[in-house]
């Protein structure tokens, strides 16, 4: 069994009160060596790909409304400009920054992503999110969905009411939709480039794409060409049937929060329940389990640091996806254990960056290649090739007979 890996990266990690360990670096959360150290550590550990955190609104524990505290990071830098800087400081990590599908365009979103791919030589991916409501107020072009928080949420797990969130994932869905015609409406040999015949393009294969959904009409073409991996990697975090039905109609990575095996076994089942109706039986879908990461050289040091970072911050520390603390041997049985559910990997939240970054790739990846499950070096220069995605046909194009390929 080999692993699919890869981490998550979020300001100075997972934990709120992270930025205030010895190691951290605060002063340069905002700086693009601070990223690009990161990512090139990642790589060092030979990971699959990172995702980049962003949203269009400040961190807050809750998605409806802002808190007033100031011991906390807030602020963000844009997560498809960090990529596009990290590209050409790595060769072979899968960048996916998060961008979200509320309040943008899907023609912005897609050219945003198909250049990262081209800078990056094919190793793009996006991580499509739904904004959460408190986003609301920095726009005014259109109505926003609107969001009811229930009574019983609790942090990082908010209850909302269900078709509020149905019809925000239903536009994310559109939204997926109009940026994949996007990226196929230049043919892969759209461009010349002849001087000697003063032509640079082919515009008949530039295509229309026509797009009308319930949110969005997009003509196209795009105004960048294909991407080097035809189709650059979608990935979605999901919780529910809901986010579950997108992911498996949509995306080719779903990160998945199960709390135990018995619950990574149900999600699992029910994702490809939900892949089947969705008529993608064929297509390989990875499902990605997350688990935030707080490591230590031993099962007490690990607790002890949890307990010093939770006293930081007056609150017992909780997140969306399950929380370990031990060591790096314990995390690879519990991984391996899960992987025997169907997942397909995982991708761990480094609770403090660097250290747990710095756990996973020269404690723990050396500990599950111990055990034959990661690979030694890499084998493929794109994320597509990285997660055995093959690279797939452009669906405008036609072959010389004329046929639909």
């Amino acid at each position: 069994m080999t692993l699919h890996l890869a981490v998550a990266l979020d300001g100075t990690g997972w934990h709120p009160a992270a930025w205030r360990e010895q190691r951290a670096r605060p002063d340069e959360l905002f700086t693009a060596r601070y990223w690009a150290d990161l990512v090139a550590e990642a790589e060092s550990g030979l990971l699959d790909y990172v995702t980049i955190e962003d949203a269009l609104a400040l961190q807050s524990p809750s998605p409806t409304s802002h808190d007033d505290r100031t011991d906390q990071v807030r602020g963000r830098l844009d997560a498809v400009l960090i990529a596009s800087r990290v590209a050409p400081l790595t060769r072979h990590i899968g960048l996916v920054p998060t961008a979200t599908v509320s309040h943008t365009e899907p023609f912005h979103v897609s050219k945003a992503i198909a250049t990262l791919d081209h800078v990056s030589s094919g190793r793009a991916g996006w991580r499509a999110q739904v904004s959460p409501p408190l986003a609301n107020a920095h726009f005014g072009r259109r109505a926003p969905i609107a969001f009811t928080e229930l009574p019983g949420s609790t942090p990082g797990r908010p209850l909302l009411r269900p078709d509020d969130f149905a019809d925000a994932f239903a536009e994310a869905e559109d939204f997926v939709t109009a940026a994949r015609l996007l990226w196929d409406s230049w043919e892969d040999d759209a461009e010349i480039r002849d001087a000697a015949t003063e032509r640079f393009v082919d515009r008949d294969k530039l295509h229309y794409i026509d797009f009308h959904g319930r949110w969005f009409s997009v003509r196209g073409p795009s105004i960048v060409p294909r991407p080097p991996q035809g189709q650059p990697v979608v990935a979605v975090l999901a919780h529910a049937t809901v986010p579950y039905r997108l992911g498996a109609a949509s995306a080719d990575l779903v990160h998945v929060t199960p709390r135990d095996a018995d619950d990574a076994r149900a999600i699992v089942a029910e994702v490809r329940d939900l892949q089947r109706a969705a008529g993608r039986e064929d297509e390989t879908v990875h499902i990605i389990g997350d688990v935030v990461v707080l490591l230590g050289a031993t099962t007490a040091e690990a607790e002890d640091r949890r307990a010093r970072l939770d006293g930081r911050s007056d609150v017992a520390f909780e997140s969306d996806a399950p929380v370990f603390t031990g060591t790096a041997a314990e995390l690879a049985e519990l991984l391996l254990a899960l992987a025997e559910t169907g997942l397909t990997g995982f991708r761990l939240r480094p609770a403090v960056l660097p250290d747990d970054l710095e756990a996973i790739t020269r404690d723990l990846v050396p500990e599950l290649r111990r055990r034959g499950a990661f690979r030694d070096a890499y084998a493929a220069d794109t994320l597509r090739g990285l997660l055995g995605l093959p690279r797939p046909a452009n669906r405008f194009a036609t072959t010389t007979e004329g046929a639909a390929r």
